[in-house]
């Protein structure tokens, strides 16, 4: 009688080495300990289409889930990413990571949480991990096959065209021909069959590590790339979505943005039962100055969900470390006590930098193509930098947001009028100078203007 062959995780997959697990929460050591309790099966279906299997405890929080995720995948860069599922309600939410798994999803054997990702940055060299990368490439590919990411014809079969060179190699006519009649990648694929193919033909020679390069290059500069809208009303009644970036909050009508809020602009973002609230700085340049706009969303919930989507990314873009959480109120509370828990990409950055383990190189085998891969799949690369400045104090629901001029101005977040202060102190000189033949600096996109909503 044969023996099944054993069951390969998602990193063998890939290639990668064996290794520890990496914390994506607690760098360099295993995740922690699973507390005592009665264990659970949590299903979560990866960006790869298969779908695992996870036992936790019932009082495991939902960090504890999160890390046995990224070490299942060998992943130290698993702070881009999160896992989202949906609610009693059917509204699709992300999972808490200071709050217990199973008093979240409530029916663990009938809901299937999605590891996806989370933050998208605005330049994919700042991801220094080749897996990482290629699970930024999987969920492109999956938006673009979904609608979710809508670009003009052009742009869409040179991104399939990137997809199938990774998938299939060099270019053959009736291999590539078949391949795309058999694999849809994107709505009406059928009457872009020739663009793409010709796309195809001139990839000839290309890795899929580059291949996955290639494909974040031109997706990054689309204009829906990573955009996750929320349907809302303005005050005159008419249908617009909001989405928050790691520049601020977006207004899109359509899939055309049409204005855009930096977070330097923002003072204060809040909602009110189905008002969602945002407070802008006085500008000067303006006569016709509005202090605060007002979106009608579809329900409180839906209001509640945006808002710690914002709270999550201004969080992680734009604050050096994590928020210290707040002290608990002895009599009564107001607001919520929501607060973004994780590295920021600052720190992300920094350890996955600093650390050996992106020393590690590893055979990347991916569908029908094989590769060998070192340490960057594009070593003539230079790697973004991050400047080193300090937090001076962090309490309250508020979002420290930087000006132009320097780390000094802060957004306050909050629900329903509850609000407290953080600041940031200002960079020293030498601070964005340090290693600057090392990389990129880190810089700060310019505010983007477009019609009032």
């Amino acid at each position: 009688m044969v023996e099944p062959e054993p069951r390969l995780t998602a990193g063998q997959r890939l290639g990668a080495q064996e290794s520890l697990g990496i914390s994506t929460l607690d760098p360099g050591h295993k995740p922690p300990a699973m507390p005592p309790g009665r264990q659970v099966s949590v299903r979560v279906h990866l960006l790869d289409d298969t779908e695992e299997v996870f036992d936790v405890s019932q009082r495991a929080s939902g960090r504890v889930l999160l890390d046995l995720v990224c070490a299942h995948l060998n992943l130290i860069e698993g702070d881009y990413f999160g896992l989202e599922y949906q609610n009693h309600r059917k509204m699709t939410v992300w999972l808490d990571l200071l709050k217990p798994t199973i008093k979240q999803i409530r029916r663990p054997k009938h809901t299937v949480l999605r590891f996806v990702v989370k933050f998208f940055p605005p330049d994919h060299t700042q991801l220094l991990e080749e897996l990482t990368r290629y699970l930024f490439a999987l969920q492109v590919k999956q938006d673009l096959a979904c609608g979710v990411l809508t670009c003009n014809d052009s742009s869409a079969a040179l991104l399939v065209s990137h997809i199938v060179q990774s998938e299939i190699g060099d270019f053959d006519e009736t291999q590539s021909r078949e391949h795309l009649l058999t694999n849809r990648y994107m709505p009406d694929q059928e009457a872009l069959l020739d663009r793409i193919m010709d796309c195809h033909r001139k990839h000839t020679g290309q890795t899929p590590a580059e291949s996955d390069y290639q494909l974040l290059e031109i997706a990054r500069r689309l204009e829906m790339y990573g955009m996750r809208l929320h349907p809302a009303k303005d005050r005159e009644g008419t249908k617009l979505s909001l989405a928050v970036a790691h520049t601020g909050v977006l207004v899109f009508q359509g899939h055309t943005r049409i204005n855009a809020f930096n977070w330097s602009k923002i003072r204060k973002l809040s909602f009110k039962r189905k008002r969602f609230l945002i407070k802008l700085r006085p500008d000067l340049n303006q006569s016709a100055y509005q202090d605060t706009l007002e979106f009608l969303m579809g329900s409180r919930d839906c209001c509640k969900v945006f808002w710690k989507i914002c709270v999550e990314y201004h969080a992680f873009f734009r604050l050096f470390e994590e928020p210290k959480p707040k002290p608990k109120p002895v009599l009564f509370t107001r607001g919520s006590s929501f607060r973004f828990s994780g590295r920021t990409q600052k720190q992300v950055f920094d350890y996955v930098r600093d650390s050996e383990f992106k020393k590690i190189p590893f055979e990347r085998k991916h569908s029908r193509v094989q590769s060998h891969s070192s340490q960057s799949p594009l070593p003539s690369l230079q790697r973004p930098q991050v400047p080193k400045e300090s937090v001076i104090s962090s309490s309250g629901d508020e979002l420290d947001s930087p000006s132009r001029s320097g780390w000094r101005e802060t957004v306050s977040v909050s629900v329903e009028d509850s609000s407290a202060s953080r600041k940031k102190s200002s960079p020293s000189p030498s601070a964005t100078g340090a290693r600057s033949g090392r990389g990129l600096e880190w810089s700060r996109p310019p505010p983007v203007s477009g019609r009032s909503v």
